[in-house]
This record gives C-alpha cells, structure tokens and sequence, in this order.
C-alpha cells in the first residue's frame, strides 16, 4: 500500500482537530510533518533544544542533520507551527534533551515510528481518508507547496529528490489534475473584457 498525501485542506483540519482531541503530542507531530517535510524519523529524532534556544524561546528556524542523507538541513518555522509548539512545549519536562514527541510508556524516548504510523492511520480513517501513514505527512508538504506555488523544481529542491519526474510521482499528481490543466486553460479564448 503507497500512502498518499492528504489533498483536502477540510481533511487536514479534520484530522488535526481529532488529534488534538486524542493527544495533542500527535496533533503538533502532524503539524510539524506537514509544514516541514522531515522524514518521520527526522522528527522522531527531534529534542525540545532542537525547536527552542537556551531561554525556552521557540526558535524562528530549525537546523539538523538528516538521519538518511547526512546532510544538514535549515529552515524556518511558519506560524502554524510555531504556535502549535507554544501550546506544547509547557506540557513537556524542562530537560533541553527530552524527546519531543514522548511516549507515555517508554520512559520518556520518543513514540516509535510504527506507533505514529498507527495514530495517523486511524486518524485518517476517522476523517474518511484512506492510505494515510507516516510519509503522508511529507507528501502532503510536497503536494500544496506544489498547487500554490506550481514549481516542480522547487518542491523538487525542498524534498531532496534528483528529477522533477520523480517528484510528480511521489507528490501523487493524478492525471485528473494533469487533465484540469489542458481543459481549464483555454488560450486565446475570446473575451469581451480584453
């Protein structure tokens, strides 16, 4: 089964406000990954200094290693997320080097990737999606910054991936909206108001 990105900005509210309800670890979990792109076991991985500075501020930007290129990654945190961290952070022990995403059964290590899986799955069966999991998160980044920006290289760019061909791919471009391009675009169409 291939998870798919979450289209539906509706769904992505459902889902969201269903988390919180549920656990609200798992809500700015979902949050994270749909504004940032990580890989889940980059954000499995992150620490409570890795989202603040040594005054408890919510940092403007992350900086981090991938766990699967090695290589660095910066960006800034939008204001979705950074309030999402603001209601969560106060809930978390003071320890700079706490998990973010703290299991409740693991002495305080992260939740496991398989129960993230789980959490998203449900909560995307619940709103009435189907084949959402962890890499859902990261599709669903890829696909919106794709409809509202309509760069390929550029989504390429922000996910790392080496052609745009691949990318299309993995942001899950259906032929339906491929289709929409040539039937909604009608150059030369007569107009009156031109």
């Amino acid at each position: 089964m291939e998870v798919q990105p979450i289209r539906d900005p509706k769904k992505i509210i459902a889902m969201r406000e269903l988390l919180r309800e549920e656990n609200p670890r798992d809500e700015v979990l979902f949050i994270l990954g749909i504004n940032t792109a990580l890989r889940i076991s980059d954000l499995l991985s992150l620490t409570l200094s890795d989202v603040t500075d040594i005054s408890g501020k919510i940092s403007e930007e992350i900086s981090m290693k991938e766990q699967k290129t090695g290589k660095v990654r910066s960006f800034p945190l939008n204001r979705v997320v950074r309030e999402s961290l603001a209601d969560w952070l106060p809930r978390l022990e003071a320890n700079l080097n706490a998990s973010l995403f703290p299991s409740q059964k693991n002495g305080g290590k992260a939740i496991t990737r398989w129960h993230a899986r789980r959490v998203l799955a449900a909560a995307g069966e619940a709103v009435g999606l189907k084949n959402i999991g962890t890499h859902s998160l990261r599709k669903t980044f890829g696909y919106h910054a794709f409809m509202r920006w309509k760069s390929i290289e550029l989504v390429q760019k922000l996910l790392g991936h080496s052609s745009p061909a691949i990318t299309l791919r993995y942001i899950g471009i259906t032929r339906e909206e491929m289709d929409t391009v040539y039937l909604d675009l009608n150059l030369g169409e007569y107009s009156p108001s031109l």
